[in-house]
């Protein structure tokens, strides 16, 4: 059967995980990989052409996010409307509604980056920084007074993967 999620670019078709849930209304295009329990909601475009797209496990893209060239390691969340191109996101990190992160960015581990922020091209960020403004700014999460253990839990990676089991019709 053709899923109409799925565009194969040069050579390359994306491979979804059994266990992984991808929306309907998702695009996946060339060289993408989604992990096991992990989220793509409705509006998501994953385009890997000029580069791969990973998805590492537990992590989630809310709606209308863009990622282009892009990884994503294990149990992130990326914001809705969120557009990372050729980014590195390392694990457990969150990056808010509407964020940018551009070209050649490494956002690193345990790390937040803010609704709206603006990450120019060529940053690195710190494992566990805060990361806000436009154009980006970079606190340490210990000098932002940010507990990132209760944000994890609040914005838990499990709840998502639970939270898309429950929508059910979104992910047949």
């Amino acid at each position: 059967m053709n899923d109409p999620r799925i565009y194969e670019f040069e050579g390359d078709t994306p491979t979804i995980d059994a266990d992984a849930h991808v929306s309907q209304m998702s695009t996946l295009v060339g060289d993408v990989r989604v992990a096991a329990n992990a989220s793509v909601w409705p509006g998501v475009v994953l385009r890997g052409d000029i580069g791969s797209v990973r998805i590492g496990a537990e992590s989630h893209v809310a709606d209308n996010a863009v990622l282009h060239a892009s990884t994503i390691g294990n149990r992130v969340m990326v914001g809705h409307g969120s557009v990372l191109n050729e980014a590195v996101v390392e694990d457990s990190t969150l990056i808010g509604f509407n964020a940018t992160i551009n070209t050649d960015v490494t956002v690193g581990e345990r790390s937040i980056v803010a609704a709206g922020c603006v990450v120019p091209e060529g940053r690195d960020i710190p494992p566990e920084s805060f990361v806000r403004g436009v154009p980006a700014e970079v606190t340490p999460l210990s000098e932002a007074g940010i507990d990132i253990d209760e944000l994890l839990s609040k914005y838990s990676a499990t709840e998502y993967t639970e939270l898309a089991e429950r929508h059910a019709e979104l992910f047949e």
